[in-house]
């Protein structure tokens, strides 16, 4: 018996063009209903970035703006703020004890050394006084009681033991300090970090630090702390020796069409 040979099998051209424009067809339909939630997912993510970089930024601010040295926070424009900052302060020996004895802050001359009540050595390392460091004390951010300007600082020369037990003797430079502090306090100024300021300047938010002191805040430079800034606005009330002064920061990133503004305050203590 004589077989017929079978024939292949399969799709022609026609048909195989008639799945691909309904496959297309069907796509793009899911694609319209998949498109809006994919575009949301994507605009939140870009939102929540920027606001986490808008959040840390400030919160950065205030922490810093919280150890400004009493009296010394400047805002000479909306898109810059200046301060003093200070590691750790202390109360220096007004008066010998009985006996005599004790090495007391003189205000009549220029002293080369006081006592601290306290060891030294107690302290958390980041807070102990070191050679370098800066004496403030009772800085009232004017004329002769300005920080500044130098009126009543001295730096730091040598840190020992005290004259008294539970005392550290501070060997500064011979300073005459012009006002005596009413709770006997002084403070300290890192010596490798003496003045800080945040600006902003194009779309960048800078916090420089260390630089020679000026009337007026650097205009670029330092670390960046946030990028893509549309706008930012710092203001300080408290230029009037209030003793709980406020720093008010607005800061806006924009990036991808997307824009976050955030509001933050940092109350700022002026008791010298």
């Amino acid at each position: 018996m004589k077989r017929t040979p079978r024939h292949a099998q399969g799709f022609t051209l026609v048909e195989a063009i008639m799945v691909i424009v309904i496959t297309g067809i069907i796509s793009a339909m899911v694609a319209v209903f998949i498109k809006t939630p994919v575009d949301a997912y994507f605009d939140s993510a870009r939102r929540a970035a920027l606001t986490d970089v808008a959040d840390i930024a400030l919160r950065r601010m205030a922490r810093d703006i919280h150890t400004a040295l009493p009296n010394s926070i400047r805002n000479p424009t909306g898109q810059c703020i200046e301060f003093i900052p200070t590691k750790t302060g202390g109360r220096y020996r007004a008066d010998t004890d009985g006996s005599g004895n004790g090495d007391i802050l003189d205000f009549t001359l220029a002293d080369t050394s006081f006592d601290m009540l306290g060891l030294n050595g107690d302290r958390p390392v980041n807070q102990r006084i070191a050679p370098g460091d800066v004496i403030a004390v009772y800085n009232l951010g004017i004329p002769g009681a300005d920080a500044y300007n130098g009126d009543n600082t001295s730096t730091v020369t040598g840190v020992g033991a005290g004259s008294l037990a539970n005392e550290t003797k501070i060997t500064i430079t011979a300073k005459q300090f012009p006002l005596e502090s009413g709770n006997k306090r002084f403070h300290v100024i890192p010596g490798n970090e003496k003045i800080v300021s945040f600006v902003c300047s194009g779309t960048t938010l800078y916090r420089n630090s260390n630089y020679t002191y000026a009337s007026s805040c650097p205009t670029t430079g330092g670390a960046v702390l946030a990028q893509n800034v549309s706008s930012c606005n710092f203001d300080y009330s408290g230029s009037d020796l209030q003793r709980n002064a406020l720093v008010r920061m607005t800061i806006k990133l924009s990036s991808g069409g997307e824009t976050v503004s955030l509001y933050h305050e940092a109350h700022v203590n002026n008791t010298p």
